[in-house]
């Protein structure tokens, strides 16, 4: 980086701790973000699948929605269920525009009183702020939390090193939480992340952020993570990383999303439709729900599928993919060598004929072709905690 574009990044409140413990600092969306730590990109992986691992997500952005028609006008904008979520509950969301392609993908937690806490991509976040406030804007406050920190404590020993620090933090189950002291210092923490392992994501006020990481540094289990092994992770764990496997110009039917679309959206739902793009979504979605039964697939020309190469190469994202006669049938969106899963692994986007799981087709992979087999994902087990 030059030293002018180093004085245009944004810092976290945890950027002077990053440089203590020696991280390699990179431009990350809008904020200078550590990459990697001294352990390196393959030790930080192995390490948050057999221990806990500290994320400084601090670039993401937090809000707050308040009032009583807040769900009900939250709800306008994406395709899941936001009414029914009962107070102590997360759930997944994906913010569309008018055609139906993802804004963004985000987390939502209803507080109770007529509150919802909101989690979006830091490098959508003043666009989805601004598209929320417009939109939504004189049905509910929306209010943006700039003063607070994000922390992810993510593997198998989180949970005992967060009762350490707050005990009955460790009652909670995948995708609930609540306000909590760690050590002492008042937080929101849900038990959730974006790593495949159980774990934690905890809000807190930003002058506080670094006296809580340096309490959880503190702790045995824990080494500090960077944006190389979240990545690495999270392809590992089947999920998507915004801006590479979805955007704009995926829909959540073609993205295979349609799992966060419940039933009261859907089809014969109770309140099916009503958001963004929702005809096209659903007539989507049921292509999806026959591609066995040979549904036209006309409607979905694409799907994001797992894939695993067939051969020791390495294959990235950008790497054209073909049928094995030649035909450009799509595009790896990630990819990389699994440490976990010690094999090629990938994701991308084919013609819906090639999407089904065991289909063989190739990657070009710097002129040369390597054979490829659609995989189920995730591929390494997820081992969140459900009760």
């Amino acid at each position: 980086m030059t030293t002018a574009a180093t004085a245009d990044l944004l810092k976290t409140p945890l950027y002077n701790l990053h440089v203590e413990l020696g991280a390699r600092m990179v431009p990350f969306a809008g904020y200078s973000m550590p990459v990697q730590y001294p352990a390196g990109l393959m030790g930080e992986h192995k390490h948050t699948r057999t221990a806990a691992g500290l994320f400084d997500i601090s670039h993401m952005g937090q809000l707050r929605l308040v009032g009583p028609d807040a769900a009900a006008a939250f709800e306008t904008l994406m395709p899941v269920d936001v009414i029914g979520l009962a107070p102590g509950k997360q759930r997944y969301g994906l913010l569309l525009n008018d055609d139906g392609g993802i804004l963004d993908d985000l987390m939502f937690f209803n507080e109770g009183n007529d509150a919802l806490f909101v989690v979006v991509n830091g490098a959508c976040k003043a666009a989805d702020i601004a598209h929320i406030q417009a939109k939504i804007g004189h049905r509910c406050r929306v209010e943006p939390m700039p003063d607070h920190a994000l922390l992810a404590l993510q593997g198998p020993q989180a949970a005992e090193v967060l009762a350490r620090l707050s005990p009955g933090i460790e009652r909670f189950v995948f995708m609930t939480g609540g306000a909590v002291e760690i050590g002492g210092i008042p937080a929101f923490a849900t038990r959730s992340g974006y790593t495949g392992e159980d774990g934690f994501e905890i809000s807190v006020a930003a002058d506080q952020a670094e006296a809580l990481a340096r309490l959880l540094l503190a702790q045995p289990e824990v080494q500090p993570i960077g944006l190389g092994a979240r990545n690495s992770l999270r392809l590992e764990a089947g999920l998507c990383l915004y801006g590479n496997d979805i955007d704009t110009t995926t829909t959540p039917a073609e993205a295979a999303l349609g799992w966060a679309i419940q039933k009261v959206r859907r089809t014969g739902g109770a309140r099916a439709g009503g958001f963004p793009g929702a005809e096209k979504i659903l007539a989507q979605l049921a292509v999806a729900a026959d591609l066995a039964g040979h549904a036209d697939q006309d409607v979905l020309l694409r799907r994001r599928v797992g894939l695993v190469a067939l051969e020791r190469v390495p294959v990235r994202e950008g790497c054209e993919l073909q049928s094995f006669e030649g035909q450009p049938i799509g595009t790896v969106t990630s990819g990389l060598l699994g440490p976990t899963a010690d094999r090629p692994i990938a994701m991308g986007y084919v013609a819906t004929a090639f999407s089904q799981p065991g289909s063989r087709i190739q990657a070009i992979v710097r002129g040369k072709a390597v054979p490829m087999e659609v995989s189920k994902m995730p591929f390494v087990p997820n081992r969140y905690f459900r009760g």
